[in-house]
């Protein structure tokens, strides 16, 4: 008991914006978790009921879909109501979209699983833009090293989740095997409940809420930055998803035997790892110096040059192939902390949520672009078609990105 209070006593001497930081990084955690087991366990349990690789793509299709359309109404409503009321909504309607899917087996069709899907990639998308948000409001602007800070606070944000999103596509796996595709929805939907509760009861009202009520015409950008960079976010997701989401996993288990659990091992340490090394962005991209356009181009070439390098290897050695992807989760690390370290900095503080929302609009455009590919480039043409693609994706992107102002501030 006595360590309980003097933990407790410690978290509540800590500043306010630091308090409320670790309260929105929680809730971030909470449903990160979630939404990287459901994805593992809906790719493998209908993979195993006998769904093609571009049937499973499909089930995605409303998850990215919404995904486009939230983050663009979301930071319009971030800015009106508050990003404590869009994160709080975000995680209520996870729960219910796992509630969608503890029916019996017989009652998961595919237009019963897109509609699950469409609700979590709402949720997800509200969750994530309210809590990129949030660092910009709760940073000190105030500071000589107000930039380093915000760099530092988002990359900590980011890294984290997506570490904790491994560990979801991980759990998927082992609760596949263990409980069922049921009882797994059906435990996780039990946690985020207790999420919700606490959220409610201590996150702060009206956290970045504009003074001047935007108007809905306001919603797309009017920065030239803002539109160059989500531009170059839409090629570099695409990139990632167009191997990840369903080639890579399907071609493990179909190809080379891997079990449901060893696919979702691989899978958790790769967005573990590339979690861990975002969470040390700033200090890597230090390494390197130049200004923001010549750093942002010069990541995205040295990770074309790597998925070129990804699309040459002979499939069949299967280990090589690991390294080399375990390397490109490295690379693409950096380039995602990078990137959402510049949409925070370019944002504006007042009226953050929209501007963030726009851009990650296009972030879920080419996870939307990226999964689709996956499932019809796998099916059609294989593994090799996936990484060539990716590697004229990231090489887009990079060349965008030449049209970024040639400095950060």
């Amino acid at each position: 008991m006595g360590v309980s209070d003097s933990l407790l006593s410690r978290v509540r001497a800590l500043p306010f914006e630091v308090r409320q930081y670790m309260l929105i990084t929680g809730n971030y955690w909470a449903f990160t978790i979630t939404d990287g087991a459901l994805r593992m366990l809906v790719v493998m349990y209908f993979h195993q009921l006998g769904y093609s690789p571009l049937q499973i793509a499909m089930l995605f299709l409303f998850y990215e879909a919404f995904g486009v359309v939230t983050n663009l109404i979301g930071g319009w409503l971030g800015a009106r109501l508050g990003l404590n009321r869009t994160m709080n909504v975000g995680l209520g309607l996870q729960i219910i979209a796992l509630a969608m899917l503890m029916v019996p087996a017989g009652m998961l069709t595919v237009v019963w699983v897109m509609a699950a899907q469409a609700l979590s990639g709402v949720a997800k998308d509200l969750n994530k833009m309210s809590a990129k948000s949030a660092v910009k409001v709760l940073v000190p602007t105030d500071s000589a090293n107000a930039n380093s800070a915000l760099y530092r606070w988002v990359a900590m944000l980011t890294g984290s989740k997506n570490a904790l999103k491994g560990l979801g596509f991980f759990i998927g796996g082992v609760l596949l095997t263990l409980i069922g595709f049921r009882g797994a929805v059906i435990a996780m939907a039990v946690m985020l409940s207790g999420v919700l509760l606490l959220s409610f009861w201590r996150l702060k009202a009206d956290l970045g809420r504009q003074k001047v009520k935007p108007k809905f015409s306001e919603i797309f950008s009017k920065s030239r930055a803002i539109n160059v960079l989500s531009a170059a976010r839409f090629c570099l997701f695409a990139s990632r998803d167009v191997w990840f989401v369903v080639a890579l996993p399907v071609f493990l288990y179909d190809q080379h035997g891997w079990t449901h659990w060893t696919v979702g091992g691989l899978l958790a340490a790769w967005i573990i790892g590339y979690g861990g090394v975002q969470t040390q962005a700033p200090k890597l991209t230090r390494l390197i110096k130049g200004d923001a356009r010549a750093l942002t181009a010069g990541w995205a070439a040295a990770l074309a040059i790597l998925a070129i390098v990804l699309a040459l290897l002979p499939l069949a050695q299967v280990g090589w192939l690991v390294v080399g992807l375990l390397a490109f989760g490295v690379l693409f690390a950096i380039n995602s902390s990078w990137h959402s370290y510049l949409i925070v900095h370019y944002a504006r503080a007042d009226g953050v949520s929209m501007d963030v929302g726009f851009y990650y609009m296009a972030n879920a455009m080419g996870r939307l672009v990226g999964t689709l590919l996956s499932g019809w480039l796998y099916m059609a043409y294989g593994l090799s078609a996936c990484l060539w693609v990716s590697a004229a994706l990231v090489a887009a992107s990079s060349v965008m990105a030449l049209a970024l102002p040639k400095q950060v501030a």
